[in-house]
């Protein structure tokens, strides 16, 4: 193997090493404690926090930006896709010629819905507040990630640029916002566990007895 090809595995291995970390003192943190009273079922909440929780209808930040939150759909699932191609690319396994303009033509639209995201951010006075340096640098790291990944689906002569760029972001996962690929799910166990114990999650019907 190339010297780029060893980088990114070493990298890769520093990135899991590091999300490990930060399950670990998840996990080592324990579940919320709540000295209230339970009124309510936390696995039927739990499974709410991850299923119906996160429809459009029921996140105010969502249905109220639509166009954000789907390009947010798409800019996630496009990274999803370049993540999965990276291990095919490092792996070597042949990707066949028929599904390319079908995966860059995908990224194409997930590569603009993640500019359009930066653009908003930048452009928009109340986002610029509650930004920082990580949210530009991620966004940033993740987009030219999609870029170089469909760019090498048709320029095999810049794998070397491929991996040194996937190297840095591997790095960066773990000390960045990126890392949220970690907390994303113990944001919502929290969120399931708070609302189930309460009683408030699953949202009752209405009419419905209580």
């Amino acid at each position: 193997m190339e010297w780029y090809q060893w980088l990114v595995i070493a990298c890769l291995a520093i990135d899991i090493a590091g999300l490990i970390f930060h399950l670990i003192r998840l996990i080592r943190l324990g579940k919320p404690k709540d000295f209230s009273s339970q009124r309510g079922n936390i696995y039927p909440s739990l499974i709410y926090a991850f299923t119906g929780a996160m429809s459009p209808s029921r996140k105010e930040s969502a249905f109220l930006h639509l166009p954000t939150y789907t390009a947010g759909i798409f800019y996630h699932l496009g990274t999803f896709v370049s993540i999965f191609l990276f291990f095919f690319i490092l792996f070597q396994i042949r990707i066949f010629d028929f599904f390319v303009p079908y995966l860059t033509g995908f990224m194409a639209i997930s590569i603009l819905s993640g500019l359009a995201i930066l653009k908003k951010r930048i452009v928009s006075r109340k986002l610029r507040a509650l930004s920082n340096p990580d949210d530009y640098i991620s966004n940033l790291l993740v987009t030219i990630f999609q870029i170089i990944t469909a760019a090498v689906l048709y320029k095999p002569e810049w794998f070397p640029t491929y991996y040194i760029i996937v190297s840095v972001l591997l790095l960066y996962i773990p000390v960045g916002k990126l890392k949220h690929a970690v907390y994303f799910f113990a944001a919502r166990y929290h969120l399931g566990y708070f609302y189930g114990w309460r009683g408030v999650w699953p949202p009752k019907k209405v009419g419905s007895e209580k």
